[in-house]
């Protein structure tokens, strides 16, 4: 049996602004995706059990695409994930990242290489978005923190790797289920409509911060890239991003430690909420024993 596995990730900042022209900062999680192969007379995708009726279609439809694309590898996939899904942490591109990644290797004979896991994940992750920003599979596919800024007149964005000398924990916490992500981006694009130059402002002023949080990052400045997180979830608050239920867990991260702490995904009424921690593992105890959903990630540094 062959395997390959796709990761998911999280915003630290520049959440919906990334849709618009400005940068974010992805990091991808040790949660995620893995597609496992067996020899097949045929190339098919085992549905996982108890796929919604609308998420199987779509996912029936964006691996014929990969499928037909690579030459219908003989190739029987299954899907296991530790990815929480629906959550705003990349599922849809973890899912993308590990069926590209299998099949490229099963076509080739060899380790895929990134450019081209990049490429096919691509094609699926339009199948199952329409317009993404390409955020999600290219921070996926690479395994690393990334700079990523959607360029002007190209389907995916640039970027660049963001190291740094400190080991950084991050620890997800569920805070209940969210709204689509399609309503909730349809809500922002029409207020950013009606008033453009408001809405720009608070979308320049975020990448600002994303600017900053990289050269936290690079320096080791783990206070700062807290204080910038806690920020980016105001302003995201004043978009009308987030809810009593995520800033309610916002605010039970913080009393927890955290340095910093801010929803990560499309926001709504529920999702994923993240939390700077020096030691996130003790953070995630605490919650665990509270019944909430958790997990912890290292982003950067030893261990990352």
């Amino acid at each position: 049996m062959l395997s390959a596995f796709g990761p998911g990730k999280v915003i630290l900042l520049g959440e919906h602004g990334v849709v618009y022209g400005h940068p974010a900062l992805a990091a991808p999680l040790q949660a995620g995706v893995t597609a496992h192969g067996t020899p097949s007379s045929r190339c098919e995708l085992v549905m996982p059990e108890g796929a919604p009726p609308d998420a199987a279609r779509l996912l029936r439809a964006a691996f014929a695409q990969l499928a037909d694309g690579l030459g219908h590898p003989p190739l029987r996939v299954t899907l296991q994930s530790d990815l929480p899904l629906s959550q705003g942490l990349g599922s849809s591109g973890a899912l993308a990242v590990a069926c590209a990644r299998l099949l490229l290797q099963v076509k080739t004979g060899r380790p895929a290489k990134t450019v081209d896991v990049e490429r096919w994940a691509w094609a699926m992750e339009r199948a199952f978005h329409g317009t993404p920003s390409g955020v999600d599979h290219t921070t996926s596919a690479r395994g690393q923190l990334l700079y990523y800024r959607k360029a002007p007149a190209a389907e995916v964005g640039r970027a660049r790797a963001v190291t740094g000398p400190r080991r950084l924990q991050l620890l997800v916490a569920l805070a209940g289920p969210r709204t689509g992500t399609k309503q909730t981006v349809a809500a922002l694009r029409a207020r950013a409509g009606q008033w453009p130059r408001r809405y720009e402002r608070v979308f320049r002023g975020i990448g600002a911060l994303v600017d900053e949080a990289r050269a936290a990052v690079e320096a080791g400045d783990a206070a700062s890239l807290g204080d910038l997180m806690n920020m980016n979830h105001g302003m995201l608050a004043g978009l009308g991003l987030s809810s009593e239920t995520l800033d309610g867990m916002v605010h039970r991260l913080r009393g927890l430690g955290a340095l910093g702490a801010k929803l990560s995904g499309a926001g709504g009424d529920g999702g994923a909420v993240i939390g700077l921690f020096e030691d996130a593992e003790a953070a995630a105890k605490v919650l665990r024993r509270r019944r909430v959903p958790c997990f912890t990630s290292v982003i950067a540094g030893r261990g990352a």
